[in-house]
């Protein structure tokens, strides 16, 4: 089993400024990048870097309106169905230029005053208008849950909650964003979580749990989480999303291709 290795920039090599970080990678061994939010940089900027490292943009977010701030975010709040969709225009823009693997939809948090089955129907909605606009392009759409620790409220925070609404939107274009992190910060054993969305996996993001580093600096079991994506058929992306302590905090990469994951 190998599969390709991508960097998220907003985390990894955060000294540089972002348009450096995609030539770090590069030279770390990376085969493509992720941002979570990449709308700070002209898109022209990013794919000429792109294309001169020969690197591949694999996923970015749509806008998240004040998500990052503690707020309710935009794809599931009542009353933000336009900021939703001027989002989705300039993801569009972005990724007419970047040309990702994936775009991904943050749920956010349930809004105060706002009960779970409002918040989840208008996410729903968002959710099969998003992957129906982008389908035209081949460009794939994820959803990720978000474990309720690090981010009280979220709306969709484990495995089975994921897979619920996919089940809902029930859209071809739409698939999972499994993060090993997030499922293990819930108490999720990860070949569980793999299984529980198995055919449905669109994307995979990892960190080591507890602390989000890299892998080996936590309690993780790494070899039993990528045997279960191998016996599932996954043959997406592997993103690189965890707090560095270093630039060089790399030493995993070295482990993982001796072992034939990537």
């Amino acid at each position: 089993m190998r599969w390709k290795l991508a960097a998220n920039l907003s985390l990894l090599f955060a000294p540089l400024p972002m348009l450096e970080r995609i030539r770090a990678a590069a030279k770390a061994g990376f085969d493509g990048v992720e941002i979570q939010f990449p709308y700070d940089v002209p898109a022209a900027q990013l794919q000429a870097e792109l294309s001169r490292y020969d690197m591949t943009m694999v996923l970015f977010n749509l806008p998240a309106g004040d998500l990052m701030q503690g707020g309710p975010g935009l794809a599931g709040a009542p009353g933000r169905e336009a900021e939703f969709d001027q989002g989705l225009t300039l993801a569009l823009d972005y990724a007419q230029v970047l040309r990702p693997q994936k775009v991904n939809v943050l749920p956010g948090r349930l809004a105060a005053g706002v009960d779970r089955a409002t918040a989840l129907t208008i996410l729903a909605a968002n959710l099969k208008n998003t992957a129906e606009v982008f389908a035209p392009l081949g460009i794939g759409v994820v959803c990720e849950a978000i474990n309720r620790l690090d981010m009280p409220d979220f709306l969709l925070s484990g495995s089975d909650e994921l897979a619920e609404m996919l089940e809902r939107v029930d859209h071809p274009n739409l698939s999972a964003q499994l993060d090993f992190y997030h499922m293990a910060r819930m108490g999720e054993h990860l070949p569980h979580s793999v299984q529980r969305l198995a055919g449905r996996i669109g994307h995979v993001q990892f960190a080591d749990c507890p602390g989000r580093g890299a892998p080996g600096s936590g309690e993780l079991d790494f070899a039993a989480a990528l045997a279960a994506l191998d016996s599932v058929g996954y043959d997406g992306w592997l993103a690189a999303e965890y707090r560095a302590e270093a630039d060089d905090d790399l030493a995993w990469m070295e482990t993982w291709r001796a072992a034939g994951w990537v």
